[in-house]
Order: structure tokens, then sequence, then C-alpha cells
């Protein structure tokens, strides 16, 4: 027999957080869930015995909520300041918006907008700029605005100023560099950071900067890769969130590792913005706790 007080149009919210690991973290955040009828519906956490850091993220819904929302809010917020919490709390379907960066390369572009409108990338993409006009007609057939910002060496401050600028006008919460071939300021950097994710065409830590594939074939490598990432101010250093590899041979030329290497990036860049864009990642100095 169905409960007549249980909501058929349940809504669900992601909860996700990392704080100073102590006894009791799990009874203090599971018992407010409790008393305030949160159904928990998914959870998974992860103690670093080196950081000494908690992580934890779970699902709930409102089917039987004691309380608003509202109400709820107001109290983890409590809890969260007790317990020196880094929190995010949102609903499931609100997905997080976009805004994707490109030069001339699409093939990490193409996979991201099929996988959006497709609907197996829980995300909101929001548009996409460019240095260069190569995507506008892809772009704009699938009803996106493209900003094309040329940039040099001298207007490289104004040109930086009008990506922000257009993250600001379509309330981006994440920019993806999906082969944007353009070293971020240092400033741009700090300002997203945790923010921008970027896609290296190499399997980090080796071979950073340009012309990786050229580098390992040099190297006579037997495996490439790709790295998906957090941009910060260290060039292709920042914490990773995905990694893909091939192996190859001998007689694979530099030109055929590129190509190669164009399905591999496309796979770790856009499973790196689904584990962002669910609230499955969550950094831990230099690394990156994926739950």
């Amino acid at each position: 027999m169905t409960d007549p007080n249980l909501k058929c149009d349940a809504q669900s919210y992601i909860l996700s957080f990392k704080c100073p690991d102590r006894l009791g973290v799990v009874s203090r955040y599971s018992t407010l869930l409790l008393d305030c009828g949160a159904f928990i519906t998914e959870v998974s956490n992860y103690t670093d015995p080196v950081s000494e850091m908690f992580f934890l993220r779970c699902v709930f819904d409102d089917r039987v909520l004691a309380v608003s929302m509202e109400e709820f809010r107001q109290r983890f917020e409590g809890l969260a300041q007790e317990l020196d919490m880094d929190y995010t709390l949102r609903p499931v379907l609100d997905n997080p918006r976009v805004l994707l960066a490109v030069s001339k390369y699409d093939h990490c572009l193409s996979t991201l907008l099929t996988k959006w409108r497709s609907g197996a990338l829980p995300a909101q993409i929001v548009g996409v700029v460019s240095n260069h006009q190569n995507c506008r007609d892809m772009v704009e057939w699938y009803g996106l605005p493209y900003y094309y910002l040329p940039v040099t060496a001298d207007t490289k401050p104004a040109q930086e100023a009008q990506i922000l600028a257009a993250m600001k006008q379509q309330k981006a919460d994440l920019l993806v560099l999906a082969r944007y071939m353009q070293i971020l300021s240092d400033d741009l950097c700090r300002n997203l950071q945790g923010s921008a994710i970027n896609i290296h065409h190499s399997f980090l830590p080796g071979f950073k900067g340009a012309r990786p594939y050229h580098q390992a074939y040099e190297r006579g490598v037997k495996v490439i890769g790709a790295t998906a990432h957090y941009v910060t101010p260290d060039l292709d250093e920042g914490p990773i969130i995905a990694q893909e590899v091939r192996s190859i041979d001998h007689e694979i030329s530099v030109e055929q590792m590129v190509h190669l290497g164009h399905d591999i990036e496309a796979t770790a860049l856009s499973q790196a913005v689904r584990l962002h864009c669910e609230q499955r990642v969550m950094l831990n100095g230099q690394r990156t706790v994926i739950l």
C-alpha cells in the first residue's frame, strides 16, 4: 500500500563536501538529514590519511522532507561552519552552465555538443568562444551563440576580459577548453580556479607544453594518452580529473598518432566534464578525489 504522505514528484538534490577528518562527521551529517526527513538514495565517501581530509557526496530527495529546503540549507550551513566544511548543495536537475572554448580543431567540441544534445552530458552548454572562425557553422547549427574573439599578444588582456564577460552574460559556472590553443594568463587562471577544465593531448605529467605527440614520437613511446585537468597558472600541471590511453607501436607515424589521439582527447574531456557536472570531483591539494 502506498504511503499517501509520499510525494510522487519528489525532487532530488546533490550534496558534496570536504572537511577535516574527525570522529563523528558521518554521524553528524546523517543525523541532520534524518531529522529533516531527507531521503538518501546514493552516498559515497573517502578519507585521505595523508591530508587528513574527509570527502563525501550524497544524493537525497524530498519525498518525506519534514522542513522546507530553505530551513534545511540554514541548518546544514550551521553544521558546515561548525565542522569547517567546504560544501555544495544543488538540485540534481539544476545542471551547471558550461561555456566552451575552441580554436581550430573541432573533435572535442563536436563530441561535447553531441553528448549534450543527446542528454548524455548533465550540463547546459550556453555558448562557444573561439579565436578563429572555423567552428562557427557547427556551433550555430546547434543554436548556440558563437563569440569570435581573436587574440594577439598585445590584445590578450582585453580578449580575456571578453571571455569573462561572456561567462557572466551566460551565467556560466564552468569554462571548458576544448582544444583552445591559447595559454591563459595567470590572472585568468586564478580567477577561474576550480571552474575551468583543459584537455591536454598527452598522458600527463609526461610531454607537457606544445607538440606533445611529436615529443612522444621522438621518445618512441608505446602508449599515447590524453589528460583532462583543472586549469592553474602552472602550465599543464593542474589537478587531473580523467585520463585515457591507447597502445601504439613503432610503425605508427606522428601524423597517425595525432589522428588516433583525437578520439582519446574527446573521450577524456567529455568524461571529465561529466564528472565535474555530476559534482563528483573534489580538490585535494594538487590531486582530485572522484566520488
